[in-house]
């Protein structure tokens, strides 16, 4: 099929969205099929995800699809493996808070279960790589779009062209989902969820720990040490919405007497390195995860609670299955953007979405209380767990991306 041509302009595939998920899938795409030319449109100026001061969990399916996409070699000099995982559930006030749950992640396989990377790290390596591949860039934004037979046509500032799909990588707050009329399903948690960085006096041995509160949990994530070795961890610290910008908005002291009692004095004293920001806590699934020449991923698909570090990984997943998805439809003959292919894309991707977005909900509705008869419940659950291997290699399982049938390069396979 000839390539759609607007204004002297074209393009096999548009990328709304230059975050990891829209970088990632445009050079999953030029590496997988460099016949297909892929245009990625996104206004944020580069370097932005630096400023952010966020971290990224990337599972060991994650890591895979890097590996086969060749950035990982550049990422993993800034790379921390979580080498184990403890699970507590206490009050706030709790002097000691007992160990109910531990992951030890060898117990599947030699390689680490997940790394933590700060995320100008990734964006950085998967921009390059993009356009070494070459995917097109363009410093604009997505004002409207209209499908046509056989072509999308993309408009940006005032410009248009065409495209023979359109993937929406935009965010939760996607303008190209409102565009199509796609519609979510979910709720607000009423809570927010406080990002930063910590350094600390002692070594974190690679060791994650999730403490659930009445509040809601406190993750604390193991960074790589700084140059001059400086130990750091990453913190998504969860409480209800007026609490969490109280905490965001006060004195620095009133912050770090609050955080002290959360973190504990395991990994002795603290300092905080990056300006707490709090990001409202919602689940959101869109109705539909594509359309007639549109593909939904990344948060523009689906929004879930950040307990479990599972939602970029889901983004993750939703790049590899359009991926091949769309190369596999490329090499029969087949139109790439016709609804007959995308809904592979959609089947594949759906019942693992929701699947998880139930599992985040529920961890977070039984553990953010402080009901006496429920922390006994869940407490007990905890317990067994710990004490039956098999289940724990199941959980492991999951949160490394392995379950089920992965897309290829989750993997680590060429498509």
């Amino acid at each position: 099929m000839a390539r759609p041509r607007i204004g002297g302009t074209s393009s096999d595939v548009a990328i709304a969205g230059g975050g990891q998920i829209g970088l990632a899938l445009g050079l999953a795409v030029r590496r997988s099929a460099p016949n297909l030319t892929v245009t990625l449109i996104d206004a944020t100026p580069p370097g932005a995800a630096d400023r952010v001061g966020r971290a990224s969990t990337i599972t060991a399916g994650s890591r895979r699809l890097m590996e086969r996409l060749g950035v990982w070699r550049q990422i993993a000099t800034e790379a921390q493996p979580v080498t184990a995982m403890v699970v507590t559930d206490s009050r706030t006030n709790d002097a000691v808070r007992p160990v109910f749950l531990t992951f030890d992640t060898g117990i599947e396989t030699s390689d680490a279960v997940a790394h933590l990377v700060p995320d100008g790290v990734v964006v950085r390596a998967l921009r390059r790589a993009a356009e070494a591949s070459g995917v097109r860039f363009r410093s604009d934004a997505v004002s409207d779009f209209s499908v046509e037979e056989g072509r999308v046509t993309v408009r940006t500032g005032g410009a248009k062209f065409g495209a023979r799909l359109l993937v929406a990588a935009d965010g939760a707050d996607s303008r190209l989902r409102a565009l199509a009329g796609i519609d979510t399903v979910g709720w607000s948690y009423g809570q927010s969820g406080i990002v930063t960085t910590v350094a600390h006096a002692r070594a974190h041995g690679g060791r994650a720990e999730e403490h659930f509160l009445p509040g809601g949990p406190f993750a604390i994530l193991p960074l790589k040490p700084t140059e001059d070795g400086a130990n750091r961890s990453s913190l998504v610290w969860t409480e209800p919405a007026d609490v969490a910008e109280r905490l965001v908005a006060g004195d620095r002291l009133s912050f770090h007497a609050e955080l002290e009692r959360r973190f504990g004095h395991r990994l002795g004293s603290l300092r905080v390195i990056d300006p707490p920001r709090a990001f409202p806590l919602r689940l959101a699934i869109a109705r539909a995860f594509v359309s007639e020449r549109l593909a939904l991923v990344g948060d523009a698909a689906h929004v879930i609670h950040p307990l479990a570090g599972q939602g970029l990984n889901l983004g993750y997943r939703d790049v590899a299955a359009l991926a091949e998805t769309i190369v596999e439809a490329g090499r029969l003959g087949l139109d790439i953007g016709a609804l007959s292919v995308l809904e592979r894309y959609q089947r594949w991707r759906r019942a693992d979405t929701v699947g998880m977005a139930l599992v985040t909900d529920g961890l977070n509705r039984l553990f953010s209380n402080d009901n006496p008869g429920l922390r006994i419940l869940r407490d007990v659950g905890l317990g067994l767990v710990d004490r039956l291997p098999q289940v724990k290699r199941l959980f492991i399982g999951e949160a490394a991306g392995e379950a089920g049938e992965p897309p290829r390069l989750l993997r680590g396979e060429a498509i």
